[in-house]
């Protein structure tokens, strides 16, 4: 898995290459939490590249969700490949985020 950032001062980019899975989510959380410190009303997580999430995965998407809620901001996830977005549909996620193609 690999993150990447570009921040401005209307919103943050993230960038997620590879896998979620239980191996590595906390490497995730930690990261995408120390990339929100740059306090932004708006977050955008570009899943171009993400290959596969698991259930670990899916809850970092929630709690990161839950916090840009609780501070006035909002997360966008872009751009998932076909098989995520099934992820999302089956697990009900799709009807919680705001998802662009």
């Amino acid at each position: 898995m690999n993150i990447a950032s570009q921040v401005t001062s209307e919103r943050i980019i993230i960038n997620v290459e590879g896998r979620i899975d239980t191996t590595n989510y906390g490497e995730f959380e930690s990261a995408v939490n120390k990339i929100l410190e740059n306090s932004t009303p708006e977050v955008v997580m570009d899943c171009t590249a993400l290959s596969y999430i698991s259930s670990s995965g899916l809850r970092i998407f929630l709690t990161i969700h839950k916090k840009m809620i609780g501070a006035g901001g909002k997360l966008i996830l872009k751009s998932l490949q076909p098989s995520i977005r099934e992820i999302f549909d089956i697990s009900g996620f799709s009807s919680i985020f705001t998802i662009n193609d």
